[in-house]
This record gives C-alpha cells, sequence and structure tokens, in this order.
C-alpha cells in the first residue's frame, strides 16, 4: 500500500539504532556533555522515522543548536546529516570525521562543476539517509529569535524526491550559547525542548511546474508549522509578520536556494 509523503508518520513500533560507528563514538561522547548542560524534553518523536529518509527542518538560533539536535536525532535512533560547506573537507581530522560520518558537501562558492545542493542531497536521501536543511539558511535575524524569511532549498529537495519534510523546533539552547557568543557555557543548568511535527502538507504542489512565488508559497508552510512548533514549547507571540533578513539588509549566509 503506498502512502503520500504528505501524510503523517504512523508511530515506530521499535527503534533500532542506525549504524556509523564514527557517530556512534561522537554521539555517545556528546550526550553526557549535553546532559550535564541541560535536562531536556522531546515531544512527538514519532514522528521521526525509525527507518529509511527524511528531511528534517529546525529552527536556527543558535550555534550550538546543530549539536543538540544531532543529541537528539542520534538518541532516537537516525544518524544526522547536514549539508555543509565543502571546504570543512579539507581540514584536518574534520574531513574525514565529515566523511566517516556521511555528511552532504555542497560547494557554497559555485566554483565546482556539478555543484548542485540538491542533487547531493537528493543522493544521500536515495541511500535511506536523513538529511537536516536549516531553511532560515543563516541564524535567525529576529530580535526575539522567532523563525524569520525561509529559503526554498527545503521545499525543493522534498518535492523532488517525494521524501517526507518534517518540522522540528527547539528552544533552549540560546542559554548555553547565545547569539554572538565564542564558546558554550555549562553553568547555570538549563532545560531543553525539542518538538517535532507532522510532515508538511505539500501536495498542491507535486506533480507541476513551479513559479518562485509558489516555492515561497510552500516554504512559508515550513516556516509556520515551525513556529508554531516553537510557541508550543516556549510561549509567547510570535510577530505578525515574518522578519526578513533582505528588507532588514541583513546578509544572508549560505546558497541552498
Amino acid at each position: 500500500m503506498s502512502v503520500s509523503p504528505d501524510a503523517p508518520l504512523p508511530p515506530a513500533r521499535k527503534r533500532v539504532r542506525e549504524h556509523n560507528a564514527t557517530f556512534g563514538v561522537l554521539g555517545r561522547l556528546a550526550m553526557p556533555i549535553l546532559k550535564l548542560q541541560a535536562g531536556y524534553d522531546v515531544r512527538g518523536s514519532e514522528k521521526l522515522p525509525a527507518v529509511g529518509p527524511f528531511i528534517v527542518t529546525p529552527n536556527h538560533y543558535s550555534n550550538y543548536d546543530p549539536i543538540a539536535v544531532g543529541v537528539t536525532l542520534f538518541n532516537l535512533g537516525r544518524v544526522p546529516r547536514w549539508l555543509a560547506k565543502a571546504s570543512l573537507w579539507k581540514v584536518p581530522v574534520l574531513g574525514w570525521i565529515m566523511r566517516s560520518t556521511g555528511q552532504v558537501p555542497v560547494d557554497r562558492t559555485g566554483r565546482t562543476r556539478g555543484s548542485d545542493p540538491i542533487k547531493a542531497a537528493s543522493a544521500a536521501l536515495a541511500r535511506g539517509e536523513g538529511v537536516i536543511i536549516y531553511p532560515e539558511g543563516s541564524l535567525t535575524r529576529e530580535p526575539d529569535f522567532w523563525p524569520m524569511r525561509g529559503k526554498t532549498g527545503a521545499v525543493r529537495l522534498a518535492l523532488e524526491t517525494g521524501v517526507p519534510l518534517i518540522p522540528l523546533a527547539s528552544w533552549g539552547v540560546q542559554e548555553i550559547m547565545g547569539r554572538g557568543a565564542k564558546s558554550p557555557r555549562f553553568f547555570p543548568r538549563t532545560h531543553l525542548r525539542f518538538a517535532f511535527g507532522d510532515p508538511v502538507d505539500l501536495s498542491a504542489y507535486r506533480g507541476r511546474h513551479l513559479e518562485a512565488h509558489e516555492f515561497a508559497e510552500a516554504t512559508e508552510l515550513v516556516m509556520a508549522s515551525i513556529t508554531e512548533l516553537l510557541q508550543g514549547i516556549r510561549g509567547g507571540t510570535p510577530p505578525a509578520e515574518r522578519y526578513d533578513p533582505v528588507k532588514h539588509n541583513q546578509t544572508e549566509i549560505g546558497r541552498f536556494e
């Protein structure tokens, strides 16, 4: 029986940890460190597939939140794979870690022939792996850390591959490492919250040629889902108009759009 990629995912009966020796070591080293820094709870963990490909789109508000998100996915049995700039593969030791953990290189300069972030991520998904894409493209510039305008790369990837796009919100990491901080702190201990949502319903955009404004509309569905999840775990009221760094003359990082 076929299942729509936009349909809610059934709860996983049993999770078996995805095998990757290098990330297994790194994950087990990172977990006690994060637990020393914070307690945390996760809502909607059953929405993350136990096996097979997925796209997770978290909010991005701290340079430390990729570590927290990575540990969270690892605890749920999946190896997190990010799209990362290809130059990191040239750094000693780090490059080996990137290769051995199956991270996805993206040439943000455009100088590498055939460089295509969609193609690189699609290959990872075809192998049954999960990919993490920050749809904002950089740390949010919204003054109160609400999600800002998203880029269209995650939606394009989901529509091209038919893989479910799962929104994820996190909150509390800014207490460990705030925006602009140079290093994380360990005390006072804080509390982190995570919430996975149902796959974003992109059925209205599948199977046809889309114009730029339609990709933007679909991306806004993703950002609205993340914002709703974030509001549920942090409280408060998000701004009526989504922060747009272009309108505010901010420099956007990355070209995954």
